[in-house]
């Protein structure tokens, strides 16, 4: 299956949250889950109780959503993080923080998730001097990413940078704005993950 090319709105009205960081849609000027805080639809008013199974799912639903991994590449990182020493909810967690394409939103050079993967895959990112066009490269502490010369000029990318910095640079990244360049200090922290997860009921479906 492709890469979710619906109504992104519809998706985070759903999930009840804000899934599309840097994309927000408003109305009137209010965000759109604050003017419809309700699932889309003829009976999204209507009050459901979710079963145990379907909150689940939703949980891993925002989750791939959020980081635009499709099911394949989730259950990879999924794997991986158990694999690893420690909790395997925050492994994953911490596994797609990592991601070169999120590594990109969060320094800035991107506006946001799916402008970040963008301007990866079209080469304008470099790591360690190499250029990397690979979304899901995992970077690790040491790592520099920098925006390549001949791109800095790119005003989407001028622009996201002050967001950034507005919004805030977690504490295991290090920006160097006037050098469009970043430096990777430490592995992610799960208390720097913006959007609510519940990492346990992930584990719980996979576990089953």
């Amino acid at each position: 299956m492709g890469r979710y090319t619906g109504p992104k709105w519809r998706i985070a009205r759903r999930l009840g949250v804000n899934i599309y960081v840097g994309e927000e849609k408003t109305l009137k000027g209010k965000s759109i889950l604050d003017r419809r805080p309700y699932p889309p639809g003829q009976h999204g008013r209507t009050r459901r109780k979710l079963s145990y199974y379907a909150r689940q799912l939703m949980e891993k639903q925002k989750v791939k959503y959020y980081y635009g991994v499709r099911e394949r590449q989730f259950r990879r990182f999924y794997e991986m993080a158990e694999r690893m020493k420690g909790q395997t909810g925050e492994n994953l967690l911490k596994l797609l923080e990592s991601r070169l394409d999120n590594v990109v939103y969060r320094l800035g050079f991107g506006k946001s998730h799916r402008h970040a993967r963008q301007l990866v895959v079209h080469g304008h990112i470099l790591v360690n001097g190499k250029k990397v066009d690979r979304p899901s490269y995992l970077v690790k502490p040491g790592d520099v990413i920098e925006v390549k010369e001949k791109s800095r000029d790119i005003p989407q990318i001028k622009e996201g940078m002050e967001l950034a910095q507005k919004r805030g640079i977690p504490s295991w990244l290090e920006l160097d704005p006037e050098n469009f360049k970043g430096i990777v200090k430490a592995e992610p922290t799960r208390e720097e993950i913006e959007i609510p997860i519940e990492e346990h009921l992930i584990v719980e479906l996979y576990s089953k």
